[in-house]
């Protein structure tokens, strides 16, 4: 499986667990221009809340977690705002969440953090 492959996967499991959870995705891989992507947008609760999906394949590989470092929150916030525009979206509230995904003999583990930054 290549790189979009396994990110398409875990996106896919991703989605599954928030529909799962209550929440209505209302956008997958938003990219507003060069600035970034959004991996999923959903809604909950009257909340608009912007997900990156990490995932591992590999237990000697780095944490999920540590590749939403400081220019990709830049990115996913710009992102974001280029969303609300877009949609022409005003006082509206909002949230940055992560879902953390790691494979392992055929299984995986689930990590949803939210307001993550």
């Amino acid at each position: 499986m290549n790189t979009r492959e396994k990110g398409d996967k875990s996106e896919e499991i991703a989605v599954k667990y928030l529909v799962d959870k209550g929440y209505a995705i209302k956008k997958r891989n938003f990219s507003f221009g060069k600035i970034g992507e959004l991996d999923i947008i959903a809604e909950k609760d009257d909340t608009l809340v912007f997900i990156e999906v990490k995932s591992r394949y590999n237990k000697l590989g780095p944490d999920p977690i540590l590749s939403i470092n400081y220019p990709k929150q830049k990115s996913m916030r710009k992102s974001a705002e280029g969303y609300l525009y877009v949609n022409k979206i005003e006082n509206k509230s909002c949230r940055f969440d992560a879902i953390l995904i790691e494979f392992e003999n055929g299984d995986y583990k689930l990590e949803h953090l939210e307001n993550m930054m």
